[in-house]
């Protein structure tokens, strides 16, 4: 966006997309050109108040510092291990230190581990082999749930890799995409995409009931896709086809939305994942606009953050997004093939309130 709007190729875009299928596309977007990055990534611009910070990158094992052994120092060689090649979706430890991110193309779960300094696969066992894994999530057992469309089941993992439930075949999941994990009310959400519906399961893997159907009405859908909850509950749906994100009570009936189809601010062109900050804040990728977009729980936008590129804080078909119980909030970068981090800050008098304003976005956001 500049002081205007979107710019105007990226405006061009979101109407070509429109008519395009919008889950599981990789294209509709031109190649961004490099661009150096400079100084400290904050959003807003001073002198207002930051709100968010850039933080990291995260690409692969050569960027989590591990030292080189001997033979790689003596022979000059680079050390560069696993890398990232088309990430769909990423969660992470409260602590921040294990990061785990799904990758469709290499078929695995990557695991980086900022004590261990190392990217690695995890292994599953013949049970639990991944043939497209999309959305990750843990719970606090340190249970791994992953959606695999390919498979038409959720998974659910040991940390060892270890399968201890498949759900989704009782139930015919066309396409399992988005999960939300609610464990204040043991409840497990699943996005059956092209099915146009949610999935509740508890914890334990039981089903309880489903909700949705496609259209464009309040509480129908049009190709749904990522999830969230936040801490009253409510479930946030990206109702990705009809360019909105919905949400809903615990018993899966309608409270509100908020987004339309245009290339202006609080708009949508191809929204993907979604997530809420401990303030409630509400961050909506948008995969079209290369950015992710920052709400408050009624649907106003506060900020929005980045542009299509290469560099810090600039995206290439961005799909998810995850924020942790610290606020670090966790971008799959999906054409960069990478995870950028940032830090949602608080406001300083309190959390809670909110000083941003429409102007700040307008003039200041990114």
């Amino acid at each position: 966006m500049n002081k205007t709007g979107f710019s105007g190729w990226q405006g061009a875009l979101a109407r070509v997309c429109v008519g395009i299928a919008i889950v599981g596309l990789a294209g509709c977007a031109a190649e961004p050109v490099k661009k150096p990055a400079t100084g400290d990534l904050v959003w807003p611009l001073p002198p207002e108040q930051t709100r968010i910070r850039y933080l990291a990158e995260y690409r692969g094992h050569s960027d989590l510092g591990a030292k080189s052994d001997l033979k790689t120092t003596l022979l000059g060689e680079k050390k560069t291990g696993l890398s990232l090649d088309k990430p769909y979706g990423v969660t992470a430890t409260a602590d921040g230190r294990l990061i785990y991110v799904t990758d469709t193309r290499l078929r695995a779960i990557v695991v980086f581990d900022l004590d261990k300094r190392e990217a690695r696969p995890l292994r599953t066992d013949a049970h639990g082999a991944l043939y497209n894994p999309l959305e990750i999530r843990l719970d606090s057992r340190g249970r791994i749930f992953v959606s695999d469309s390919e498979r038409n089941e959720v998974l659910v993992l040991s940390q060892e890799g270890k399968t201890l439930l498949a759900l989704g075949k009782p139930e015919q999941i066309g396409r399992p995409t988005g999960l939300a994990l609610d464990e204040a009310r043991n409840r497990l959400y699943v996005t059956d995409t092209i099915k146009h519906r949610i999935l509740v399961y508890d914890l334990d893997g039981k089903f309880q009931f489903e909700f949705g159907e496609r259209g464009a009405e309040p509480g129908q859908f049009n190709y749904p896709v990522n999830l969230a909850v936040d801490r009253e509950g409510r479930l946030l749906v990206t109702d990705t086809g009809n360019f909105r994100v919905q949400v809903f009570d615990i018993q899966g009936k309608y409270i509100s939305a908020f987004g339309r189809l245009g290339d202006t601010y609080g708009s949508f062109s191809r929204p993907k994942g979604v997530a809420v900050d401990t303030d409630g804040n509400i961050y909506v990728v948008d995969g079209a606009f290369n950015n992710f977009q920052i709400f408050d729980r009624e649907g106003k936008l506060l900020l929005f953050v980045g542009r299509t590129g290469r560099e810090a804080g600039e995206f290439w078909i961005p799909t998810a997004i995850f924020v942790d119980a610290s606020d670090r909030v966790y971008v799959v970068d999906s054409m960069n093939a990478r995870i950028q981090v940032f830090q949602y800050i608080k406001d300083q008098q309190g959390a809670g309130k909110q000083a941003l304003t429409w102007a700040s976005v307008e003039t200041r956001g990114g």
